[in-house]
């Protein structure tokens, strides 16, 4: 029933805006575009379907409203939509051959002697795995989780009665620690791709993997420095020693045994795609190319077998909404919606300094993510007629596309369904909601302080502005 519900809302929502006389640049059929693309939006919010059913629906609409078949299914021949699901499909391998858990033990024996060192060990294995991994659901959820998980519990902290035992911070760490590794590279997460590709489409910045970690490096250190210190603060745990983590970690280590033939293939791909997207910039080899080469590499040596890739249904879930959003956002921008709405908001701050407006703007754009369960629908939603608006108020478009881009990134810590792994994460029960929030809440106002003036410092010295 609330399915129905849902959907019924979204179809009394589109006959709304279709009802309202659209502005004289924009003509009726781009205004029936941009009411079907809103409602798909809202429907990634609301979550009456699938994401991606409710694209595939989008896309027939579009169809229907007159777009030719040729050019709404054109999103899924973008590069970047293919390198999101072969870096995902590398991820997966990653994880059933156990290389992504022996990372994470690494990281917990050489730190691991005190809690406040297991949540900075967890949060690097996060970090590391982002480098090539880009989704957080499989890095966070299925590589960090179950090690934190089994660290808490070697300590007698469950949920309920010992939760704050230890295992109340660690949950907290891990997630607002993923925010941060998210942050920090293209391959964070999914939608970063598209936020980058939307990005050339919009203002002609070419966001690569080599720019936006250059571009995230320095904040996102910080961060990744801080944030776990605030969140031990405000959540402290009861056991602050913890020697036996890493006594923990080498047995599981022993119990691993050296890498085997799968592990070794693996780790060579994944360090060679990584080194290879970072020197992009001398070799020009395009990035999805070389991620299609690793994964070549993966099944030629038999390391995956195309019945596991096949399998891996998270990773084709993706590749039909990312396609499907790609393109429904092309077409979006094909209507002029999107400059129109600019061109109104940028009317309402003239003669304020754009540093000024600048930081209002990301203020508001931070805190909007309360209204969302999904970075994806967030960048979609607003990252086109925001940096659309800083440029068009005189902000250097460096720094309007980068801190968009990686301010999106880090709005997840804010509540506990604020990305895909937060009702995972929250779920086990470790923390309660309204501490969840407050955790997040004090968090981000921490990473808006060193994204807004170390970040804007780190940008103003790399020319951004």
């Amino acid at each position: 029933m609330s399915r129905a519900r849902g959907l019924a809302a979204l179809v009394v929502l589109f006959l709304v805006l279709i009802l309202i006389p659209p502005p004289d640049t924009i003509t009726p059929q781009g205004w029936r575009q941009t009411a079907i693309f809103i409602c798909v939006i809202a429907g990634m919010v609301t979550e009456p379907l699938p994401a991606s059913a409710l694209v595939l629906i989008g896309l027939t609409a579009m169809v229907a409203n007159g777009t030719p078949m040729r050019d709404v299914l054109g999103g899924f021949a973008e590069p970047s939509v293919w390198l999101v699901i072969v870096a995902m499909l590398i991820a997966k391998m990653m994880l059933d051959c156990g290389l992504a858990r022996r990372i994470a033990l690494l990281f917990v024996r050489a730190v691991g002697q005190t809690s406040l060192g297991v949540a900075y060990a967890l949060q690097m294995t996060d970090v590391t795995l982002a480098s090539g991994v880009p989704s957080i659901t499989a890095r966070s959820a299925g590589m960090v989780l179950p090690v934190g998980r089994s660290i808490a519990e070697l300590f007698g902290s469950t949920p309920g009665a010992t939760a704050n035992r230890l295992g109340g911070f660690l949950m907290a760490a891990m997630y607002q620690g993923s925010a941060v590794a998210c942050a920090m590279f293209l391959t964070g997460q999914a939608s970063n791709l598209l936020g980058a590709d939307l990005a050339f489409k919009l203002t002609n910045v070419k966001v690569t993997w080599a720019s936006w970690f250059t571009a995230a490096v320095v904040p996102g250190l910080l961060s990744c420095a801080v944030v776990p210190w605030i969140t031990y603060r405000l959540l402290t745990p009861e056991v602050t020693r913890t020697p036996e983590a890493p006594i923990f970690a080498s047995t599981e280590l022993k119990k691993m045994g050296r890498l085997q033939q799968r592990e070794w293939i693996t780790l060579l791909v994944f360090t060679g795609v990584g080194v290879m997207w970072m020197t992009s910039a001398w070799h020009r080899l395009d990035v999805t190319f070389v991620a299609m080469v690793g994964l070549g590499v993966l099944l030629v040596t038999g390391t995956m077998s195309w019945q596991t890739a096949a399998s891996e249904r998270s990773a084709w879930d993706v590749f039909v909404w990312y396609g499907g959003m790609l393109k429904m956002g092309q077409l979006l921008n094909d209507t002029g919606s999107t400059r129109v709405l600019a061109e109104n908001v940028a009317g309402m701050f003239g003669g304020i300094p754009w540093p000024v407006v600048l930081v209002g703007i990301l203020i508001i754009y931070f805190y909007a993510h309360y209204f969302f369960a999904s970075i994806t629908a967030h960048m979609l939603a607003m990252f086109p007629p925001f940096v659309a608006v800083l440029i068009g108020i005189g902000v250097p478009v460096q720094l309007a596309v980068y801190s968009l881009l990686c301010l999106a990134n880090l709005t997840a810590g804010l509540t506990h369904y604020g990305t895909t792994t937060g009702p995972i994460l929250f779920g086990v029960g470790y923390v309660s909601r309204s501490d969840w929030w407050r955790v997040g809440f004090v968090v981000s106002i921490a990473n808006m302080l060193i994204w807004l003036i170390a970040g804007a410092a780190w940008w103003k010295w790399l020319g951004f502005w």
